[in-house]
């Protein structure tokens, strides 16, 4: 079974996929941004605006994302537009949290100032929204079309968040 999980950042998209993964015994398919930056030695923030400048970015770590979740028969794979991009999933979960909790995650994370994180939270959903939007004709926002599942995760643990999941994954299997 493939699952997809998308999310806005701060939803916990990283961490459910890795405990649904290791949960389920299935490999787990989480390559960012984060990593596409680091493997060409550019800071985060600096990469993230290199990508408003060039489709390409986007375009080549959807595609990685896509060939390493076909590559396998099961697996989770968690990113932004995993359920609009993994057609093949048999699972699409979509994760929701306000911004203001999604930015008190972040910043529990990484630091700063949480007001520096609120901005930055909803300046990058605005600006990530627009490049689906223009790139794919995908509005990210909208997601009842396409997700299968959609978990409010404000109140909820991940290990409540990977019950759900795991829950609906016998219910398929």
């Amino acid at each position: 079974m493939r699952i997809a999980i998308s999310s806005l950042s701060g939803c916990g998209n990283t961490t459910v996929s890795g405990m649904l993964a290791q949960r389920l015994g299935y490999p787990l398919i989480n390559f960012t941004f984060r990593q596409m930056a680091a493997e060409r030695g550019v800071d985060f923030w600096d990469f993230c605006r290199m990508a408003e400048e060039d489709d390409d970015v986007d375009r080549e770590l959807d595609r990685r994302q896509v060939e390493m979740a076909m590559a396998q028969e099961d697996c989770v794979l968690g990113s932004r537009l995993a359920i609009w991009m993994l057609k093949e999933a048999d699972l699409k979960v979509y994760l929701k949290a306000s911004s203001r909790t999604r930015a008190e995650r972040i910043h529990k994370r990484e630091g700063g100032s949480l007001e520096e994180r609120i901005a930055q939270t909803e300046s990058r959903d605005a600006h990530d929204s627009a490049r689906y939007l223009r790139i794919y004709g995908i509005d990210n926002r909208d997601v009842d079309a396409v997700a299968d599942l959609v978990i409010e995760t404000d109140d909820k643990s991940p290990e409540e968040i990977v019950d759900i999941i795991a829950s609906e994954v016998s219910k398929r299997l």
